[in-house]
């Protein structure tokens, strides 16, 4: 009788411990998603660009802080949509890249995030990069068939959403997630994900919609975000479509991967955006 009531105890014991940590993980969703900073520490001056700083405003009355980068010989301009920490400040070598490549960039910083008033929602995210593309349509003026939608990480799910609300040239997702509870099933199996997650970011559900071309980058080293997520969402992905496998890390791979990398971003441009754009 002693035994059957000691381990009772530790049956409940252990399944209060689990219950706790359960909620515990629930409550603070907001901060293992977003790692907002608001200080400002570079911008494209320190890599040599000229840049206009902007400030857009979200369809619920907030100010977006931004940057828009021109480039020489424009081919394209590129809305970036960059991953959950930091800030803009911190997407210089993005910037570089894409301005290497002939690329305008629009770079802004969600809800919460640096400059930009409020606090971020998923939903937010979304409003955000919504205000951003028209930012690009309505105040430079620049046509559909001309925006990229290009997103790293957990911006890449916000691209994705873009790419189901406005028409666009290209979707680039690069080091992206199928879905938040997807990743976190991947993270804490030992966890009901899908029952408690706050969050969706499901690329997984929406790529399959998205009818402009899209580029899949994703690295087999990716230390966060599993390689075989960007498999899914390219395999769910609807033609026209590339996958382009980099090197490194998830916060690296991007500048490890060198050629591969830019190359690969141009060859799928030449290929979709730019031939389109001189045919029609």
């Amino acid at each position: 009788m002693h035994v059957k009531r000691s381990l009772l105890n530790i049956i409940i014991a252990v399944a209060l411990t689990y219950l706790g940590l359960t909620v515990m993980i629930y409550f603070q969703q907001d901060g293992m998603v977003y790692a907002p900073e608001r200080t400002i520490t570079h911008n494209p001056k320190n890599i040599g660009l000229s840049y206009e700083e902007v400030a857009i405003r979200t369809k619920d009355g907030l100010s977006i802080s931004g940057w828009y980068i021109p480039a020489k010989n424009e081919k394209a301009v590129v809305l970036f949509c960059h991953g959950n920490a930091g800030n803009i400040s911190n997407r210089l070598d993005s910037v570089r890249i894409s301005h290497s490549l002939s690329l305008s960039v629009l770079i802004f910083d969600y809800r919460g995030y640096g400059k930009s008033e409020g606090r971020p929602s998923e939903e937010g995210t979304y409003l955000d990069g919504e205000a951003a593309w028209d930012y690009l349509f309505t105040v430079k003026k620049v046509p559909p068939g001309r925006i990229i939608l290009w997103g790293r990480s957990l911006g890449a799910a916000v691209a994705a959403e873009i790419a189901t609300r406005r028409s666009s040239a290209a979707l680039i997702v690069e080091s992206g997630f199928a879905s938040v509870p997807d990743l976190g099933k991947k993270l804490y199996p030992w966890l009901p994900v899908k029952l408690i997650s706050k969050f969706h970011y499901a690329t997984i559900d929406k790529i399959g919609t998205i009818r402009c071309p899209k580029l899949i980058i994703h690295s087999r080293k990716d230390d966060i975000v599993p390689f075989e997520h960007g498999r899914m969402n390219y395999e769910k992905a609807l033609p026209p479509k590339e996958f382009l496998e980099i090197r490194g890390g998830h916060n690296d791979g991007f500048l490890l991967s060198g050629r591969i990398y830019t190359g690969g971003i141009e060859g799928f441009l030449e290929k979709y955006v730019y031939k389109a754009a001189h045919d029609s």
